[in-house]
């Protein structure tokens, strides 16, 4: 668990928000007021069941209770998108939505149950990452598909919405007309929005689509799994296996899909070297075409883990954009797209979004 600090001087109640990513749980405690939210503590936890996460996240609140927990939620299925109070109905319905996002949801919803029991008396208020994209306009969520899918709820979704939205507040009155959010970490994706509303993003349906990721392989030539299973005989469970978990970096590199590690043994391993190369040169590319999409781009920001620390991929994405006016030399002015790294405040969007709607600013459902 990381470094947490001390609570003693909070107050005793407050908002727990549970931020379940592709490679930790993030939690965070707030007090919550008419001015906004504060945070008191946060920290993570790995490699544990989830009971014992959350066990071990009340440990660190040392005693304080929260009021309310919010829990993010990458996929809520095709009628879920604002926050909820999380009772029996919106259960079933997580339940269903499994199907669009099998690598998040049997997590986050067994985190829910745990921490139910633990706090069996205490609101669960579950906050989506697609809530975001909600209202992307058809040419970017209709899928190219048989029209007669889209009953079924299949379309683009778009994910990181959280993220984008903490970006959106923390540029305030700098949110510029065109801006390109690049949300890079184990799961990664590009955003593109206009007047702070999302107008396309790379991921689809599902987590998996659009640029390489840690163990993800992002967009793939479709006929590549007809292939695999009339060659390799591999069924559902095989392919999602495949392009969940044995791709991405740690497939291309066939040593991590950890790109501080990747950067480590480059220099003598030519796999590793062309797993970083081929991340960077994907994103590059998804923010060219979220650049068609919006005419240009007045701002990129990066975010995520990646986004935030990595400066030598951030400076290969660039160096590769170089011919549409990005750089990241403040020096640098004509045509100059402005590059920004800032953090994502996913956790803090939770806080707000819980304290909105157990004080009543917002419907229930």
């Amino acid at each position: 668990m990381a470094a947490v600090s001390a609570v003693a001087s909070m107050g005793r109640t407050g908002i727990l928000t549970l931020n379940e990513g592709s490679s930790s749980l993030k939690f965070g405690f707030y007090a919550g007021g008419p001015d906004g939210v504060e945070e008191r503590t946060s920290g993570d936890v790995e490699g544990a069941q989830p009971a014992d996460m959350v066990e071990r996240i009340n440990a660190a609140l040392d005693g304080a209770r929260p009021a309310a927990i919010g829990h993010r939620i990458v996929h809520g299925g095709p009628d879920l998108f604002d926050p909820v109070e999380i009772d029996a109905g919106v259960l079933a319905r997580l339940e269903r939505a499994t199907a669009f996002a099998p690598l998040h949801g049997p997590a986050a919803l067994s985190l829910i149950r745990a921490a139910q029991a633990r706090y069996p008396d205490v609101p669960q208020i579950a906050c989506f990452d697609t809530g975001f994209h909600k209202d992307l306009e058809e040419v970017a969520a209709v899928l190219p598909i048989a029209k007669v899918f889209r009953a079924d709820g299949v379309r683009r979704y778009g994910f990181h919405g959280l993220s984008c939205q903490s970006i959106v507040r923390q540029l305030g009155p700098d949110l510029p007309e065109r801006l390109i959010i690049a949300h890079l970490g184990s799961g990664a994706s590009i955003t593109a929005l206009r007047g702070g509303r999302s107008v396309d993003t790379t991921m689809g349906l599902t987590p998996s689509g659009g640029i390489v990721m840690a163990s993800r392989a992002g967009d793939l030539d479709p006929g590549l799994l007809l292939y695999l299973m009339r060659e390799r005989g591999m069924d559902a469970a095989g392919i999602e296996g495949l392009v969940d978990h044995r791709s991405g970096l740690l497939g291309i590199s066939g040593v991590s899909g950890d790109l501080r590690k990747l950067h480590a043994v480059a220099a003598t391993n030519a796999d590793a070297k062309l797993a970083v190369a081929m991340f960077c040169r994907s994103v590059a590319k998804h923010v060219a075409a979220m650049m068609a999409v919006l005419g240009g781009a007045d701002m990129i920001v990066f975010t995520g883990g990646i986004g935030e620390n990595d400066a030598v991929v951030r400076a290969a994405i660039c160096a590769d954009l170089g011919w549409a006016g990005v750089s990241i030399d403040p020096a640098a002015t004509a045509g100059r797209v402005v590059v920004r790294v800032l953090a994502s405040l996913e956790n803090a969007e939770i806080a707000r979004a819980v304290a909105a709607l157990t004080s009543g600013a917002r419907g229930s459902r």
